[in-house]
């Protein structure tokens, strides 16, 4: 099966040479990964939101939500 897969994917590579736009497989195997550039920037885009978002928990507004929701949970009516 593995074979015939490799087989039918060797043949669509070759065919795929004469479609403009259509990067053949091999070109596109040295593109794993991120590179250094991309891992600075998802790691400042992740400390960005991180900072946003303690920002908005710890804001009064949701402090006293969540104090309201934990004691209005806490409370035993009998």
């Amino acid at each position: 099966m593995t074979r015939g897969l490799a087989s039918a994917t060797a043949a669509l590579l070759r065919s795929s040479r004469a479609v403009p736009g259509v990067r053949p497989l091999a070109s596109v195997r040295g593109d794993r990964g991120m590179s250094t550039a991309e891992y600075a920037l998802g790691t400042v885009t992740a400390c960005a939101f991180a900072a946003v978002l303690f920002a908005i928990l710890t804001s009064d507004e949701v402090r006293a939500t969540v104090t309201r929701i934990v004691t209005d949970a806490l409370q035993i009516d009998g």
